[in-house]
């Protein structure tokens, strides 16, 4: 059963997120206990997203509530989760009391060699930094760990960042970075297998200081909202794109140094705030975004190949991918009305709502699809459609990402050639944010803020 879950929920993530990327795989254990402990920012996506594609396979603790609701309690069960009971859920039926079992479980996996994935701050949330970590990570290592204490195999802790560029947004990016594993101690359990309190407040500061440093965290969203918007500016005037890791690790720098500028010398984060907001109005007044204010990707030889590759890939799926646009886009604006209907503004739980919603409306969709062609033919011919209907989709999904990226490069080359001076102001106005941005790292105390690639 678990298998057929992560076949089809990781076929269904790649389908959602445009680009996924993994970081410090290598560092992960093949065999023995592990633990992986993470942030939360996303409902169910977070567990299935490591579910997924973890090395290895993982079970979760996951709150006892969810294993009663239609369809997501089916894939709980199915990730072979492990129940617990929030005293907070008492009123939706769960039973705190059963919590020795909960742990038990846990033990017990662990005691095998299993890997179980915990999210210490409790639950899901949208907040800009973590959550205080609940202990039940550290109780559950530190008592992990005393059982395996006559092992050669040490017990170990695999702190995990998940990274969304866009959470609610279809077609959005992720990142799962993975730092390296914490070999934890064995301590002398109570009778109860409780461990020292103290040992427990010393793991779980471990363990916070760990996901500190793969998760990007602010008092305030408006700091990562800046951040954002400077790292794109820069980045944009860069001489090769980014890959998610290297602009995560960017913005954790640029964080850094906005904390300590902002703490120190408001008047300048305060100006360089203004002068991107001017900016950024200014190249949407032209219908671009700031990564089309590139006048040298407008060679000659660039615009050619991309328009010919453009239109080849148009031309040549382009009946298929109008087939898979009727098709599918009654599912998807009935997708787009549930999701904000059932969410109520729960940004967290947006995509967790689209992605399960998905699942049912496409599959009921291809269902209809052969119906249609059984009845008007034969089984062979419902077979066929069967298979077709959701190849149609992902040929559509692609043709209309494709069209999109021309249209905005045509849009940016039409600026280019009818307004040049107006471009090259905005070029040159790109140019003197990332230099002023390189001028305030330099007013860092701490030169590990700076960028290395920057002085180019």
């Amino acid at each position: 059963m678990r298998r057929f879950f992560v076949a089809v929920f990781g076929l269904v993530l790649r389908i959602f997120f445009a680009h996924i990327e993994i970081e410090g795989a290598d560092k992960i254990p093949r065999q023995g206990p592990l633990m992986f402990v993470l942030n939360h920012p996303n409902a169910l996506i977070d567990p299935g997203v490591i579910a997924c594609l973890a090395p290895r396979p993982v079970s979760f603790m996951a709150k006892s509530t969810l294993f009663k609701m239609p369809v997501v309690g089916w894939i709980v069960r199915g990730f072979e989760s492990i129940p617990v009971h929030r005293k907070m859920d008492a009123g939706q039926g769960a039973d705190p009391a059963q919590n020795k079992r909960t742990f038990e479980q846990c033990r017990a996996l662990l005691g095998r060699g299993g890997a179980l994935a915990i999210f210490p701050e409790g639950t899901s949330h949208s907040d800009p930094a973590l959550r205080r970590l609940k202990t039940g990570a550290a109780r559950l290592a530190l008592g992990a760990a005393a059982m395996q204490a006559a092992s050669a195999e040490p017990f170990r802790i695999v702190p995990a960042g998940l990274y969304y560029t866009d959470k609610k947004t279809f077609r959005s990016s992720i990142l799962v970075y993975y730092t390296a594993a914490l070999e934890v101690a064995p301590v002398e359990l109570a009778a109860d297998f409780e461990p020292p309190i103290e040992a427990v407040r010393a793991l779980t500061d471990r363990i916070k200081r760990a996901l500190d440093d793969v998760t990007l965290q602010a008092e305030h969203h408006a700091a990562l909202r800046i951040v954002e918007r400077a790292e794109r500016i820069f980045s944009a005037a860069g001489e090769h794109a980014l890959s998610l890791t290297e602009a995560f690790e960017r913005r954790r720098r640029f964080l850094a140094g906005y904390q300590q500028l902002n703490a120190s010398h408001p008047e300048l984060i305060a100006g360089l705030r203004d002068r991107i907001h001017r900016y950024e109005s200014r190249v949407g007044a032209l219908g671009l975004e700031v990564e089309h204010v590139r006048p040298e990707s407008f060679s000659a030889g660039n615009v050619v190949t991309y328009a010919a590759r453009s239109l080849a890939v148009i031309t040549l799926l382009g009946p298929l991918a109008l087939v898979g646009t009727l098709l599918h886009y009654p599912a998807y604006v009935t997708i787009r009305w549930v999701s904000r209907r059932v969410a109520r503004g729960e940004e967290d739980m947006l995509s967790t709502i689209k992605l399960l919603a998905a699942m049912l409306f496409f599959v009921v969709t291809w269902a209809l699809a052969a119906l249609v062609v059984l009845a008007l033919s034969s089984w062979p011919w419902a077979l066929v459609a069967l298979g077709l209907a959701p190849l149609s989709g992902w040929v559509a999904l692609r043709v209309h990402e494709r069209f999109d990226r021309s249209i905005e490069a045509a849009r940016g080359l039409w600026v280019f050639m009818t307004r040049r001076r107006e471009y090259e102001k905005l070029h040159a106005e790109r140019v003197r944010i990332r230099q002023e941005i390189l001028a305030l790292q330099a007013q860092l105390p701490i030169g590990e803020v700076r960028d290395e690639r920057a002085e180019g």
